[in-house]
Order: C-alpha cells, then sequence, then structure tokens
C-alpha cells in the first residue's frame, strides 16, 4: 500500500494507467532508471481486428523530474500488436513525450516556464 502511495506521486498519470513497473535500478550516469512496460491492453480503435502480442517495440528513454537532485529516467516498452488475419503490425500512440523532445510533457512545461 505504501508503494502505491508513492508511485502516485511518482509517476505522470498517463505512466501509471497504462505501463506497469518491471524494473528500477541505478542509472549509468546517476540517478534512477524505472523500466515500464506497456500493460497487455489491445488497442481500442483496433477493436474490430483479431490481434496477439507480438512483443515489445524499441524501448524509449524519458527523462521527468529530478529527485533529492538526480535524474529520473523511464525506459518506456510499447506493446505490438499483430492482425491475425492481415498480419500487420499496430502499436498504440500515447504521446508520453513533449512534441520535440524526450521529457515528460509535465517536466518540459516546467522547464519551459522557468526559461521563459
Amino acid at each position: 500500500m505504501e508503494i502505491e502511495l508513492l508511485l502516485e506521486y511518482l509517476l505522470p498519470k498517463d505512466f501509471k494507467i497504462y505501463f506497469d513497473i518491471v524494473k528500477i535500478e541505478e542509472a549509468q550516469k546517476g540517478g534512477l532508471l524505472i523500466h515500464l512496460d506497456e500493460k497487455p491492453t489491445r488497442p481500442s480503435e483496433h477493436s474490430d481486428k483479431e490481434l496477439v502480442s507480438k512483443g515489445f517495440d524499441k524501448p524509449v528513454q524519458i527523462q521527468d523530474f529530478p529527485i533529492r537532485e538526480k535524474a529520473v529516467y523511464f525506459m518506456v516498452r510499447r506493446r505490438k500488436w499483430k492482425d491475425k488475419q492481415t498480419g500487420k503490425v499496430y502499436m498504440t500512440n500515447w504521446k508520453l513525450t513533449a512534441n520535440g523532445t524526450s521529457y515528460t510533457k509535465e517536466f518540459a512545461a516546467f522547464l519551459k516556464e522557468i526559461f521563459r
């Protein structure tokens, strides 16, 4: 229960809803590296198709607010879904970063405000 409360404050809202934490470790450059895998929920926009999970896409690193002056990074893996009939692969685009950055939307907005 205490861990869930802590995660409520650490993770951006979209991350908590759509991803599971699979590993937490110290980053090579220092700071915290939190590995997240997309939950096995089929993309709703393709609910008319018979999709099967085909693993994960290449991980993407996203930077968030530092904690205790140490960087925080999320390594995010999105699921790939294959249509059984056509063989076409689909993924959900969660738009987790601010446009043109590798920062979470909240962190990018904070930085933009500070450097105005």
